[in-house]
């Protein structure tokens, strides 16, 4: 995909005095108190804040945090824990302003954060005259929140419409690198693991993946649909008995192309869902009438694992089991260290994925780490996402 990068105008020395807007993702969690309680994202915005400040730009940042209600601020609302965090990280203050649309001073050299950008009204339907006027604040816009790329809102999409100079900043054209090298020009085997409780979620995803992965691992409740669809009893597993021909015309359009989705050998079931519940591994072909299935088996989890380290690109979102629970987390501990030691790409996405990806620690191992939920799964789905489009489309004049 074609974008002007942000790093490019920089090595152009097409930076110094002018004024960059970057629209950050620094939506973090918080406490009751307002506490930061994981700064993961502020500190992935930093690279690209430093890059403006040292190529001499006036930086404005903004970011929307929580959900507030457009045209009405409140406390809760501000970004002043996260403009006191990014003083911090940059070792300068960076002073946070309000009601900022109208005109914003900052000099070269200096760096402000731009209040909540949600607070605006006219943010999320992307109302014309509000982008215009954020664009009017700038000469470069730099799209830099792969987590917002899905939304067309104002602060997202309209002012790369209008800003002089839209570009990518460099967590945004890592997500393009990372997407097109896995998705659009993969090296073969291509081998995608989706999971996660209901296959209506990710119905669409499946069904886009079935047409270009040579292997389509299904795990969690998706996996216990999949195993219905293959004339396999469940017990009294989550399943969506509904989605049973969707399932099986995923596996056919996958075994059309000679490729498949296995179906689990053997499951680790309990008869309650508990933290303590006993975990006890059966075949696929013996589970009870009143069996939950809460993880993929030892077998199956040693196949999968093979497939993984032949694979030639790995796409994963979602854990096989409920790894929450100690009983029943081997085998996404099992497809988490298979990624970790395979020779292949990986890119992994989605909150599940990431908290797995940390319980074990194999954060360094795994090729590319998305920092974007639903823009992830929606590049999964085959979508063009907004920020995408418009950062292309301006790049070509």
């Amino acid at each position: 995909m074609n974008v002007l990068r942000f790093s490019d105008l920089v090595a152009a020395g097409r930076v110094a005095g002018k004024r960059v807007f970057i629209r950050a993702d620094l939506n973090v969690p918080q406490d009751d108190a307002g506490h930061i309680t994981e700064d993961t994202r502020i500190r992935a915005s930093v690279p690209c804040i430093r890059l403006a400040l040292d190529a001499g730009a006036a930086v404005m940042v903004t970011s929307h945090l929580g959900r507030p209600t457009e045209g009405t601020f409140k406390p809760e609302d501000s970004l002043a824990p996260v403009a006191a965090r990014l003083s911090e990280l940059l070792g300068r203050e960076v002073p946070l302003v309000a009601n900022w649309v109208d005109g914003v001073q900052v000099a070269p050299g200096q760096v402000v954060l731009l209040e909540n950008c949600r607070v605006n009204k006219g943010e999320k339907k992307n109302d014309e005259a509000l982008a215009r006027k954020m664009a009017a604040l700038c000469d470069i816009f730099v799209h830099d929140a792969f987590g917002t790329a899905h939304r067309a809102e104002a602060s997202t999409y309209g002012i790369a419409q209008f800003a002089p100079i839209a570009c990518a900043g460099p967590l945004l054209a890592a997500e393009i690198d990372a997407i097109g090298r896995a998705l659009a020009n993969p090296k073969r085997p291509l081998v995608a693991i989706v999971a996660g409780s209901k296959v209506s979620t990710k119905l669409t995803i499946l069904q886009s993946l079935a047409k270009n992965v040579d292997g389509l691992v299904v795990g969690g409740g998706i996996a216990n649909t999949f195993m219905l669809a293959a004339g396999l009893s469940i017990g009294r597993s989550l399943a969506e008995a509904d989605l049973v021909g969707e399932a099986r015309a995923v596996i056919e359009a996958m075994k059309a192309r000679g490729a498949e989705v296995p179906i689990p050998l053997d499951v680790v079931v309990a008869k309650a869902f508990k933290a303590d519940a006993v975990a006890t591994v059966k075949a696929a072909t013996d589970v009870a009438a009143d069996d939950l299935i809460l993880d993929i088996g030892p077998k199956t989890a040693a196949l999968l694992a093979n497939q993984l380290m032949a694979a030639g690109t790995i796409v994963w979102n979602g854990p096989v089991g409920v790894f929450e629970f100690e009983a029943f987390s081997h085998g996404t501990e099992a497809i988490a260290r298979a990624v970790a030691t395979s020779p292949a790409f990986s890119i992994a996405g989605g909150g599940d994925t990431l908290a797995a990806i940390a319980k074990y620690g194999i954060e360094k191992k795994v090729g590319y780490i998305s920092t974007g939920g639903g823009a992830f799964l929606e590049v999964l789905e085959g979508k063009t996402l907004p920020a995408f489009e418009i950062l292309a489309r301006r790049a070509a004049g």
